[in-house]
């Protein structure tokens, strides 16, 4: 069996050895779902408070419906962000940041705000990468 995919004690120093390997598939799908790029800009546009379906759309840039609606569905399943319904004509859904989610928030921040300080440098590694290939 693949010690990668099969049970045992959880690998790698440090930070993963206090993990117990039983918890392990779960915390990979966990950062799957808030590692992926939608999520994490989700929860940052949260910050400042709830948020229309609309204009979630309009600012995460390149998001379509689609991706928006999963996205939101699984943030909320997750306990990260809270969609509230009111009953109004036309109706009225606002997403916000979830306590849990706020925890997760500077997180997030700090994650995009980095790839953005780094974007240039990024580019120029790819590009010598792509080069020497």
């Amino acid at each position: 069996m693949d010690a990668a995919v099969g049970p045992g004690p959880a690998a790698g120093p440090r930070a993963c050895a206090g993990i117990p390997a039983d918890q392990m598939d779960f915390i990979r799908q966990l950062l799957d779902r808030v590692g992926d790029k939608w999520s994490l800009l989700v929860i940052v546009v949260l910050e400042d408070g709830p948020l229309r379906y609309t204009d979630l759309l309009r600012q995460v840039p390149g998001i379509s419906q689609r991706m928006l609606t999963l996205t939101v569905r699984q943030l909320q399943q997750d306990g990260l962000i809270t969609r509230t319904a009111y009953a109004e004509v036309p109706p009225r859904v606002e997403y916000a940041l979830a306590p849990l989610g706020r925890g997760l928030h500077e997180i997030a921040t700090s994650f995009v705000h980095w790839a953005s300080d780094h974007y240039e440098e990024i580019r120029e590694y790819r590009a010598r990468a792509t080069a020497s290939q």
